[in-house]
């Protein structure tokens, strides 16, 4: 009997419906798939590249009824430009200390994630996430993934504070932010936007095309950020185009 962890053919489940994050009065469905097995990390490609996101071993996008409203992006690195608030945004966090790390949760990284859920997402999803939730979303991973921690300057020898972390899987063609948190008392440094920035220098270093973003929404402030870091390309009926090439 064929075990099922083995198959080149990935199970989908579809979940029940809930209120949608991102647009008021519309529900939420998404299919899934387990990554598991010696397949994860090709079916895990597949999927991205096809418009799935992942969490720890579940591949997921959405299978909404009458809308698609959720968009799948990425950054083409190679052709980015950064503007100049962006070319500020780089510069101004020019004394951080950028550390690779293997995808190990640590009580530091927990505690800098509830002073960003707490202030930037209370109520929301995750809002509820303990130590061991983290430790699960960190570590069980069936694919090649990392931690990039930013850090303040070290001082006496010792680690500077932790000031923001990217959980961050890599692919054939490039990098695909899984998660990213940072400190909400650094509004100066855009640490979100400088994250992204990151991304995009380490994908071009490693010569991979593009940084996956997840899912864009027009009209959601969530994601508005997303559209300023052109050229993005957007997942449609057509495969990936540029985005604002197809209409949208």
């Amino acid at each position: 009997m064929t075990d099922p962890r083995n198959s080149r053919v990935p199970q989908f489940f579809l979940t029940p419906g809930g209120p949608c994050p991102y647009l008021p009065d519309r529900i939420e469905r998404k299919v899934f798939a387990r990554l598991t097995g010696p397949l994860a990390q090709p079916l895990s490609e597949a999927l991205t590249h096809s418009g799935f996101r992942r969490s720890q071993s579940i591949a997921y996008r959405p299978a909404c009824e009458g809308c698609n409203a959720c968009v799948s992006v990425r950054i083409v690195a190679n052709a980015f430009e950064p503007s100049r608030n962006q070319r500020r945004i780089t510069k101004r966090n020019t004394d951080l200390v950028r550390r690779q790390a293997p995808a190990e949760a640590t009580r530091e990284q927990f505690a800098l994630l509830r002073t960003y859920l707490d202030s930037r997402h209370s109520g929301g999803g995750m809002s509820d996430m303990g130590l061991f939730d983290y430790v699960a979303m960190v570590e069980e991973t069936p694919v090649n993934t990392h931690i990039v921690e930013y850090r303040r300057p070290d001082e006496d020898g010792k680690p500077g504070a932790l000031l923001a972390c990217a959980l961050t899987d890599v692919l054939r063609d490039g990098l695909s932010m899984v998660y990213s948190f940072f400190h909400p008392g650094e509004e100066s440094r855009s640490l979100g936007t400088h994250m992204i920035l990151d991304h995009i220098e380490a994908a071009r270093e490693r010569g991979l095309d593009n940084v996956y973003l997840g899912y864009w929404v027009q009209g959601s402030e969530k994601m508005d950020y997303k559209a300023r870091f052109a050229p993005l390309e957007a997942l449609g009926p057509n495969g990936w185009e540029r985005l604002g090439s197809s209409g949208r």
